[in-house]
């Protein structure tokens, strides 16, 4: 009997175990699933700094001519005060010295004999960024479960942090079956079709961070694909394509039960697709998807992609759905 779709998904969670883990440079961290909790280090921005080039002043000094005192660059250890009827010319990003109220754009200030005429009306703290401000201290960062992207990797490295532990990527063999499928970079006869499931799987699955590897396309016997099932074994998740209905040919299923395949289910009421099978030989877990292309697609975004999140110890499983109208009517074969 066919099982639903999330009776399907939460047969995969249960029986999904996240991969080992290991301790990677962030540089070697693009899409991987974080296994600790960040927490920040240290104040970001480290010290209150200038968010313009311009001039730190006393806001007592609206509308006055001041006298420059010093220069600060980005970068400088100035360890001086300012004074009122003194103003300190300083750069984007440089530490605010001892005293400061306010910073004044450059474009803002004119030129006097005494030095820089400020303008009226200055307010406290204006064109100032704190220590802090953006991230403080032993605030949370990031979270167990959490895919790093390049935006992450830039938090990392604003704590100073070189290394994060992290799960390994799933490892992902993929094995096509069918004697009229040839690669693409075959040639075809008139009888036979282009194998395109197994170059989309590959992709996909690369995209979701595995480390994949091909095996080939099994002919339609039982030999042969009891020989590619016992070389895909060794890894986390054996995902193939076609074999797996009634017809004459459709031997996947019992090529892997000879090798002790539990399977956990092998209908889902589902359209296209209905005989997509999941299941576990020892802990290699399998994955047996419809030799039609686009119910292998499908399926392999609907379940595919939650065993490789799960596997991975990300935290989203589930593969969003989008509601929508459309704008035409579709009609379809039945």
């Amino acid at each position: 009997m066919a099982i639903s779709v999330e009776k399907a998904l939460q047969l995969i969670y249960a029986n999904v175990k996240k991969t080992s883990l290991c301790i990677l440079p962030i540089e070697e961290c693009l899409g991987y699933v974080l296994a600790q909790n960040i927490v920040a280090t240290h104040n970001l921005p480290p010290f209150d700094n200038s968010a313009m080039d311009g001039y730190a002043v006393k806001v007592e000094d609206s509308g006055k001519s001041v006298k420059v005192q010093a220069t600060i660059f980005t970068g400088d250890n100035f360890t001086g005060t300012l004074n009122a009827g003194h103003a300190i010319k300083i750069m984007t990003g440089a530490k605010i010295p001892l005293g400061t109220q306010c910073i004044v754009p450059i474009e803002d200030i004119h030129k006097s004999d005494d030095g820089v005429l400020l303008p009226q009306n200055l307010t406290m703290s204006r064109h100032i960024r704190f220590a802090g401000e953006d991230i403080k201290k032993e605030m949370p960062l990031l979270y167990t479960g959490d895919i790093i992207n390049a935006h992450q990797i830039t938090l990392l490295v604003s704590q100073g942090i070189s290394h994060i532990k992290v799960h390994k990527a799933p490892r992902i063999t993929l094995f096509a079956s069918g004697n009229e499928l040839k690669m693409h970079f075959e040639q075809v006869s008139d009888y036979q079709l282009y194998n395109t499931n197994t170059p989309t799987l590959l992709a996909r699955a690369k995209e979701l961070g595995c480390s994949v590897e091909f095996i080939g396309t099994a002919q339609d016997t039982l030999e042969d694909l009891k020989a590619h099932v016992k070389s895909a074994l060794e890894c986390d998740l054996v995902i193939t394509s076609g074999g797996v209905s009634v017809g004459d040919a459709d031997f996947t299923k019992e090529a892997f039960s000879d090798f002790g395949y539990k399977i956990l289910f092998e209908k889902i009421d589902i359209k296209p697709g209905k005989p997509t099978t999941f299941g576990k030989v020892g802990e290699t877990l399998i994955l047996n998807l419809p030799g039609n292309p686009l119910a292998a697609a499908l399926n392999f975004e609907l379940f595919g992609t939650s065993i490789i999140r799960a596997l991975s110890g990300a935290k989203s499983k589930f593969t969003n759905p989008i509601c929508a109208k459309m704008k035409i009517d579709y009609s379809y074969k039945m």
